[in-house]
């Protein structure tokens, strides 16, 4: 099997409109094309999207999409998302390691998140990863009145999380290439 490169990097401003797409086809719209460009320009967050040079997904120029805001110590995740036809590769798993591992690289020292308590398949993934449901905001997703799970990660300053993190990277490469995807190197992270 030949496998597909696939990149992490910040989205070009070119790439904005297949930002907000991927964001209407997996979130139903949540952020507009303005929202996107405050995001990218802002020193404040951290916005990175997935491509690939696989010929299959060449029409499709946007596999998955993440974000986080730098609020004083804190790593505010507010964006993860695969495209639907990408579930469960690892793609998810990826991203958030690379968005943790570049808050690790801003010396911020937790990260949080909410998730729709539904969720059940990002909720395993986040555990994976340590995270720990700590509260609840009843009602939160207004376009299903479901609560919103509330979870924290500590400890992303201390030395020994930034050695998981690159070990669970090696390891997660494994994973990618058997559904045919190929990441060279060591986890991006850009500082």
């Amino acid at each position: 099997m030949t496998l597909s490169s696939l990149q992490i990097k910040p989205p070009t401003a070119d790439q904005l409109e297949a930002v907000v797409e991927l964001d209407r086809h997996c979130l139903g719209g949540m952020w507009s094309l303005d929202g996107y460009q405050r995001e990218l320009e802002s020193s404040n967050s951290e916005l990175l999207v997935i491509t690939s040079d696989r010929e299959a997904v060449r029409s499709l120029p946007l596999l998955g999409l993440g974000c986080f805001w730098a609020i004083l110590e804190e790593a505010h995740i507010t964006l993860l998302m695969i495209h639907p036809d990408y579930h469960g590769q690892g793609l998810g798993q990826w991203l958030l390691g690379v968005l943790l591992a570049q808050a690790a690289a801003r010396g911020l020292e937790r990260a949080t998140l909410e998730v729709r308590e539904g969720n059940t398949g990002a909720i395993a993934l986040y555990q994976k990863f340590g995270f720990q449901a700590i509260g609840r905001r009843p009602g939160y997703y207004g376009t299903t009145g479901e609560d919103a799970l509330i979870f924290w990660l500590n400890g992303l300053h201390q030395p020994g999380f930034t050695l998981e993190l690159d070990a669970w990277h090696h390891q997660h490469q494994h994973r990618l290439a058997q559904h045919g995807w190929q990441v060279d190197g060591p986890m991006p992270i850009r500082c």
